[in-house]
């Protein structure tokens, strides 16, 4: 019978950790969603300035 309460405590400590890992990882996603918009945020400007001078190339002349 007490292996019966040892699987049972087991089973539950199990649970707990890949609780506490799910959280770890559902906020290390939240502060990766954070950077790629301050990294977006960062890029834009010189994207927009490259997109000018590719029009600028793409142009025909004459």
């Amino acid at each position: 019978m007490s292996w019966i309460f040892a699987a049972v405590a087991l089973a539950f400590t199990g649970v707990v950790v890949l609780g506490f890992l799910g959280v770890r990882v559902l906020l290390a996603i939240r502060e990766l969603g954070r950077e790629v918009d301050r990294t977006r945020e960062r890029l834009e400007p010189a994207q927009l300035l490259l997109i000018e001078k590719v029009r600028t190339i793409r142009v025909p002349k004459g």
